[in-house]
Formats: structure tokens, C-alpha cells, sequence
């Protein structure tokens, strides 16, 4: 049986149209953007953002440093296509992983992992507590000059000296009697004398 040109590219824009219509429904959602981008070297990171290119639910999102340590805060968030996940930072300089896994509107699993690098992060600074408990510097006097401590030393050749000659003039002042007086007494000795001799003289 012949089949004509027309019934012939009918049939064909039919399958076409077929084809057309079941592509979008077999394709699956996939990863459209994500921060930080693949392979990108950052500064600071506070929180991962993904962006599908369809509706996702069920996220799971963890950071991965080296040595398997993570580093994400709290629970990964889906609002339509965009999942966004809270990182515990600041993270310091090193070499990342962001591991993702997602459900996609159609009931399909999605997961992959986005390698990036933190170089450049702020070095954290001392505390305030810790200067503050620093030794205090001595404070200095009212004058400016703190005082000479006294000495607790023996005394010095020419100090000595001074002391022993104060002491000799304490004791010869202690002792020395003026001459006056001696000469007083002297000559009332010796009147007393001249009179007890008269006296016997003059006694029968």
C-alpha cells in the first residue's frame, strides 16, 4: 500500500512531538550554582548556598576540612531550589569539601562534593582578658623618684672615724671639771688649814 507525502510528515511531526513532551519528563534536577563555586579560593565563608534547577527537598549538607573535621552549623535549609547551610566559623586557612545530597522533585536522589580553599583568614587577635592580666608596673613616687632603700651594710672607714670622735667628746665632757672651781676649792682647803693651825697655837 503507498503512503503519501502528507500522512508520511504527519506521522513524523507526531513522533517528534512525542519525543519533545517525554525529554523534560525523563530528564532529572541537577545542580545549577553553588557558593563557593567549585575550585574557588575565598577569604571568609559563613554559609554554603546551592542552587538547583528544580525544587528539593530532604537536604543534607555537611563542610568538610582536613583531617575529616566539619565545620557546618546546624541544620541545612531548603526553600525551593536554593538549599543554604550555616558554617561554623571563621574557618582557617585549608583546603575544603562541601558533600551534598538533595532529593529532587521527581523522588531522584542528587549528591556531589564542591572542593574549595580558604587562604587569607584573619589571624584571631589576644583577648582583652589576657593583656588585662598582665603584671602591673611598680608606681612611681609623688616626687617622680622612688627613695633609696637604707643601708643594712657595715659603716664606712670615715663614718666610723665620726662616731668614736662624737663618743671621746661625750665621755671628756662627762669628766672634765673647770679649772675655776678647782682653785676655789684649793684655797678654801688651805684657809681651813691656816685656821686650825692658829687654833692649836693659840690653845693653852
Amino acid at each position: 500500500m503507498k503512503t503519501s507525502p502528507l500522512a508520511a510528515l504527519t506521522a513524523i511531526l507526531a513522533a517528534l512531538l512525542v519525543i519533545a513532551t517525554a525529554a523534560p519528563a525523563l530528564a532529572h534536577d541537577a545542580l545549577k550554582s553553588s557558593s563557593p563555586a567549585k575550585g574557588a579560593t575565598v577569604e571568609s565563608l559563613d554559609e554554603v548556598k546551592l542552587e538547583f534547577t528544580g525544587k528539593v527537598r530532604m537536604p543534607f549538607v555537611i563542610v568538610r576540612g582536613e583531617g575529616d573535621a566539619q565545620h557546618e552549623s546546624g541544620e541545612p535549609e531548603a526553600d525551593g531550589a536554593v538549599v543554604t547551610q550555616a558554617v561554623a566559623g571563621p574557618l582557617p586557612d585549608g583546603r575544603y569539601t562541601i558533600a551534598y545530597r538533595v532529593v529532587s522533585s521527581d523522588g531522584h536522589p542528587i549528591e556531589g562534593e564542591i572542593p574549595f580553599r580558604v587562604k587569607g583568614a584573619p589571624t584571631p587577635t589576644p583577648s582583652a582578658t589576657e593583656s588585662a592580666s598582665a603584671p602591673a608596673e611598680p608606681a612611681a613616687s609623688a616626687s617622680g623618684d622612688a627613695a633609696p632603700p637604707a643601708s643594712s651594710g657595715p659603716p664606712t672607714p670615715a663614718a666610723a672615724a665620726a662616731s668614736l670622735a662624737a663618743d671621746e667628746a661625750a665621755a671628756d665632757e662627762g669628766v672634765t671639771f673647770p679649772v675655776w672651781l678647782i682653785i676655789v676649792v684649793g684655797a678654801l682647803i688651805g684657809i681651813g688649814v691656816g685656821f686650825l693651825l692658829s687654833a692649836r697655837r693659840s690653845k693653852p
